[in-house]
């Protein structure tokens, strides 16, 4: 036996040998042609040669070091040690001495006629684009007199003589769950009085109504109140007197928020009102968020609304629509080759939603009746005029006054129908208000409609009132077709109330707790979708032991704090700092709350033996791979301390396509083994921990390796310290490279070399088989990106830049408000940044350590999607500034024009112009996910993790605000500016894409003319789901009483499908479904999936899934588990549609979102 082992030996001995003299060779060969390879090639060609020689000297190196114990070990096997065989490779099957990281190239199998729908583009129809409309409008602001951002608007008395005005006055409360005050304080101090009031005073006469929207305040104060009281609310809402309007939890922020948020909050809302009120909300009322989005008018279409209000719109334009009497259009999605997304929407005219600018145009007479004006309270007229009691001596000339104004606001819409609003920010909370509104208004419209000869029609309201007396005059049934209102396509981006006072600061401010509404909302969707997986398979196998309950109640806490931050006060970051605090606060609770539901859940379905399953214990089963100690700390990744025993760490992937990528891991050694969960050992990679700009610890280290985990499933890998096992070709350590460190050496930490050379600016690049960038030797950032397939060159140099604001005018920038001084200036970082270059086998990395940015570009080298593009993580601090806004900058050689394009909510694209007749200000507009530029040949994107604002400035420019700190408040009514920043991480993924065919949206800046509408490439979705979805690591904790191995066992993976999904089908959520009587879960879920518009364009890298044409079918889709009571249903559940059976199949049209009911057993 001694004999074979010695040979074997050897023979490896022999192998390494020859191939380190072959290595050799071809180092000697690069030497040889050096001087003629300067002649031919050069600067950047040289740079590649360079580095590549510098690896091979590092392989070189680490061979010998294996040869070297290869020789050790053959020699003390002849001696008859018997002990040595341990020291020999477990499962190398023969391996290379340097094993390498499986990078295949795969692409997505579109199916024929899946390209279609994108390039049927052109069939979109509207009557008013608004990227016509902005090209349009001359941005000059006259003075249009009474109506100062309008015109003078004029009528005749005989214009009503076949048609009576019918005027709706719709009184109203707008409540803010947490602005000035936290939710909880704004509840006690007022909105439990608003709604105390509103059943006392609505009793009192049938003809009074009341909208009220936002259902997180309303659900607090149903649960304190008592029988009686909740009766009298439901005759209030039987009646007509109460209507529920939206019905979301809150009123939602409708440029940064996430449409998954956006929509969750929505069936929070839609549900509880089922549960507690039996009501089904008809309309929309969105009058404070700042600016408005089409992805809105979709959701409640598609949540089977009939109508919208919206309000903060930009002046110029609503003062355009009003000249042509297009303030009420049929909202179209641009992407809509038909009619179906058709929504029609009520825009107000004037400039806020409060009494003054609600009754007519001129503010002066509107603030006469508001009559909570009246002379001896705490709120007056600012034009000095006040309102007066209504009397039998002055109704007559009070009601003409006041009817003036309805006439000549209805002259601005197409119906003899006019809506007008009553009332403002947390109004009607004293009593004695309730009186004077209803009773001088009821004197009013009493006069008004005996009047015979003035032809008007005047009432108290609701906006279904008011809606349904529009399609009564047109002859329609409400939400039919045929209404004969212009068809509007478009967003209502960037929003500004006055002169050039753009509302595009609050895009960026406050981004720490951007990124953390973002973190719960992963795991928010996440921690639903394995506990709805999980309950299923506990009841399908009957383990009433899985804690259910405890769960459903944490994901309710979760939904309701997701919810409550989506809030356009919430998420935007226009909130005083306690009550950031307190949004942050509840943010973390719950996130920690979704962690423990994801390792109760996950626990379960590795469970070997799930009939054995106890959730009964002292620690938890698992620990997740982050942590945080508080709502505005960073996190921190745990250590899993490792021993010659192997440890297991389970990963979860939350999207319904299979994971192939680079996981990392904070490990306690530098040497380590990683095994899958068949057993065979895979390439992995160590890292320094860096605590300082040079120095790094000596107790924990970084693992990354490549992990494969299934559809919505779960993978187990086994993690073991090899302590002095160097032989292991498995494992490599980085290699580093440090500049502008001091005086040039190299020094050896443990098994990591690291090289300080003498700077000489020379470009340096990293590079996997996809991609090569190429860096700066002078400042260490990014210079272009090469596709290694075609050899093609892009520019992509990064930049970091300062905004000042403004110091001469007395309106500076603040939490809503961009408002610059000119100019961003480059980042002054005090002399060279200290630069450090990691280059492994899994992936490599450039740190520069400026002083208010650590900015890192990873590239990967991976089989999976995120081998197709550049992770770029930026830790921002300037908490040392003043003023000051700092923005992160892509310079690129493409040619886009003054185009390019965002993303709305997550959903879709939309074209952005840059305009110059705009203030810079003005070209600044959202970017919840991506944002990229095009040209004829190219695509650039950026992903990020974060809502964030972004603008194109000038051709080839993409750039990113990063963070905002402003000393000042910018005068909206918050009282303070934006101190509170912190240490803040942003991530981004950059992803360069070639065009392989040309389609009519290909030319110049990119998407069709008559749209602007544009879409992702598949790769680009995915990428997209990097940063959103991540994988999530669970790590095997011991348990008491438990041996070295662990006592419970567990499964090598769990995979919940039959299949993966199509690639272009985004599995949104399975989310069960809340009991009627109590905070339970039920066996009923709701599946809601999107399918994705992609632009096939550009070829479907890093993808190993397909396309289907839109079909899902039942039979495929969950594993081990029945499927019955099947439905389609409206996105908040509200009205359920066609039955389906097990053996049906799911078709999804392109861009929609489709929901089903089901019971999972």
């Amino acid at each position: 036996m001694k004999k074979y082992v010695a040979l074997f030996g050897s023979c490896m001995f022999l192998v390494a040998f020859f191939s380190m003299y072959l290595m050799l060779d071809q180092l000697n060969l690069h030497g040889s042609l050096r001087s003629r390879v300067s002649m031919e090639m050069g600067q950047s060609e040289l740079d590649y040669i360079k580095d590549k020689m510098e690896n091979l000297e590092n392989d070189i190196h680490h061979n010998q070091q294996i040869i070297d114990e290869i020789r050790n070990s053959v020699k003390q096997i002849i001696g008859g040690e018997n002990n040595s065989l341990k020291y020999l490779p477990v499962q190398r099957n023969m391996s290379p001495m340097v094993e390498e990281v499986p990078d295949s190239f795969v692409q997505a199998k579109i199916e024929t006629g899946d390209c279609s729908f994108v390039e049927r583009q052109g069939e979109h129809r509207d009557d008013v684009q608004m990227l016509d409309v902005f090209d349009i409008i001359p941005f000059d602001n006259p003075d249009g007199g009474v109506w100062k951002q309008g015109f003078d608007i004029h009528y005749t008395d005989h214009d009503w003589d076949e048609t009576p005005l019918k005027v709706f006055v719709v009184p109203h409360s707008h409540n803010d769950p947490g602005w000035i005050k936290t939710v909880d304080r704004y509840y006690l101090d007022q909105t439990q009085h608003i709604l105390n009031n509103m059943v006392d005073k609505l009793k009192v006469d049938p003809r009074r109504k009341f909208i009220w929207a936002e259902i997180s305040f309303f659900s607090m104060w149903w649960d304190n109140i008592d029988i009686d009281k909740k009766e009298a609310v439901k005759k209030l809402l039987e009646n007509g007197q109460l209507e529920i309007v939206t019905g979301g939890w809150v009123m939602s922020d409708e440029a940064i928020a996430h449409y998954y948020a956006m929509i969750d909050q929505m069936i929070e809302g839609h549900e509880w009102i089922k549960r507690n009120l039996g009501v089904k909300p008809r309309s929309g009322w969105a009058i404070d968020p700042f600016g408005h989005s089409p992805t809105m008018a979709y959701l409640l279409k598609r949540m089977g609304l009939q109508n919208m209000v919206v309000q903060r719109v930009h002046y110029s334009v609503k003062k355009q629509l009003a000249k042509e009497r297009q303030l009420e259009f049929m909202w179209r999605q641009n992407w809509d080759h038909g009619t179906s997304t058709d929504m029609l929407c009520h825009m107000m005219p004037f400039y806020s939603y409060d009494v003054p600018h609600t009754c007519g145009p001129d503010p002066k007479v509107c603030c006469q009746f508001d009559f909570k004006r009246l002379p001896g309270g705490r709120v007056n007229c600012p034009w000095k005029v006040p309102p007066v009691p209504i009397n039998d001596n002055n109704v007559a000339e009070r009601a003409k006054l006041l009817l003036d104004q309805y006439r000549k606001k209805s002259k601005l819409y197409r119906s003899n129908v006019v809506l007008i609003p009553l009332g403002d920010d947390f109004r009607y909370d004293k009593a004695i208000e309730w009186d004077q509104q209803y009773g001088n208004y009821q004197k009013l419209f009493d006069y008004m409609n005996r009047q015979q000869s003035w032809k008007v029609e005047a009432q108290f309201g609701t906006l279904s009132d008011y809606f349904d007396a529009m399609w009564d005059r047109a002859g329609l049934q409400p939400g039919s077709a045929g209404l004969g209102y212009p068809v509007l396509s478009g967003d209502f981006f960037t929003y500004s109330d006055r002169e050039d006072h753009y509302w595009s600061g609050y895009y960026t401010s406050r981004p720490f707790y951007k990124n953390l509404d973002r973190v719960l909302e992963a795991h928010a969707r996440a921690a639903e979708i394995i506990f709805s997986l999980a309950l299923a398979h506990s009841r399908h196998i009957d383990v009433p032991s899985f804690p259910a309950k405890n769960a459903y109640q944490m994901l309710i806490g979760a939904r309701k704090s997701l919810g409550l931050f989506q809030h356009h006060d919430g998420i935007t970051g226009t909130a005083k700092d306690f009550v950031v605090v307190d949004y942050g606060t509840r943010l973390l609770r719950s996130i920690m709350d979704m962690k423990r539901v994801m390792i109760d859940s996950a626990h379960f379905l590795m469970s070997a033996d799930k009939s054995q399953y106890d959730p009964e214990m002292t620690t938890t089963f698992f620990d997740m791979d982050e942590k945080r100690i508080n709502h505005d700390a960073l996190p921190e990744k745990p250590i899993l301390q490792l021993n010659h025993h192997y440890k297991e760490v389970v990963f979860y992937n939350s999207v319904a396509q299979a994971r192939h990528e680079v996981v990392r891991l904070r490990v306690s050694s530098s040497t380590v083994e990683v095994q899958d969960a068949s057993g065979k050992v895979i390439p992995s990679q160590t890292n320094l921990v860096w605590t300082a700009a040079q120095d790094s610890s000596t107790t924990e280290y970084e693992l990354v390796f490549i992990a494969n985990v299934p559809p919505l499933g779960l993978s187990k890998y086994m993690i073991r310290d090899a302590g002095s096992e160097v032989n292991n070709p498995y494992n490599a350590p980085s290699q580093i490279t440090l500049y502008n460190t001091g005086s040039p050496d190299s020094s050896v930490r443990g098994v990591f070399h690291i090289s300080r050379p003498i700077s000489d600016n020379r470009d340096f690049t990293i590079e996997n088989s996809r991609l090569r960038a190429k860096f700066s030797g002078a400042t260490g950032l990014l210079q272009s990106v090469t596709t290694v397939k075609d050899g093609k060159e892009t520019a992509v140099s990064v930049e970091f830049l300062m905004y000042g604001t403004r110091e001469t005018k007395k309106d500076k920038s603040g939490a809503y408000l961009f408002l610059p001084d000119g100019e961003a200036k480059t980042l002054d970082n005090n002399g060279k940044a200290v630069i450090r270059v990691i280059r492994g086998k899994i992936l490599s990395e450039v740190h520069v350590l400026m002083k208010h940015v650590e900015h890192v570009i990873t590239l990967h080298r991976s089989p999976g999607i995120d081998g197709w593009s550049l992770e770029i993580s930026n830790v921002v601090d300037i908490r040392d500034q003043r003023n000051r806004e700092l923005c992160m900058r892509l310079k690129t050689d493409i040619k886009n024009s003054n185009e390019f394009f965002s993303d709305l909510n997550g959903f879709q694209m939309q074209r952005r112009k840059t305009l110059s007749k705009l203030p810079l200000q003005a070209n600044y507009y959202p970017m919840s996910t991506m944002a990229y530029l095009q040209d004829q040949d190219t695509r650039m994107s950026l992903h990020t993790a974060q809502s964030l604002g972004v603008g194109s400035l000038q051709e080839g420019w993409l750039e990113v605000m990063l963070d905002r700190r402003l000393n000042q408040d910018d005068n909206r009514g918050l009282q303070q500016g934006l101190l509170d920043n912190k240490r803040t991480p942003n991530q981004f993924r950059l992803l360069l894409e070639r065009r392989h065919q040309r389609t009519s949206s290909s030319n110049g800046g990119g998407g069709s003319r008559q749209t602007g509408v544009d879409y992702p490439s598949l790769t680009s979705h995915s990428v997209s789901q990097l940063l959103n979805h991540p994988v999530y690591a669970f790590i095997r904790n011991k348990l008491p009483g438990e041996g070295p191995a662990g006592d419970v066992k567990l499964s090598g993976s769990f995979q919940p499908l039959v299949k993966a999904l199509p690639c272009d089908i985004h599995f949104v959520n399975l989310r069960t479904v809340h009991a009627m009587d109590a905070p339970a879960p039920t066996q009923e879920a709701v599946l809601l999936l999107h399918r994705k518009g992609f632009d096939c364009s550009f070829p479907a890298n890093g993808l190993s899934c397909s396309t289907s044409g839109g079909k899902v079918e039942l039979e495929e889709l969950f594993a081990d588990l029945d499927l019955t009571d099947i439905k389609a249903t409206s996105l908040s559940l509200m009205y359920d549609g066609q039955v389906l059976n097990s053996k049906s199949a799911l078709q999804l049209d392109p861009m929609e979102i489709n929901a089903y009911r089901l019971r999972l057993d």
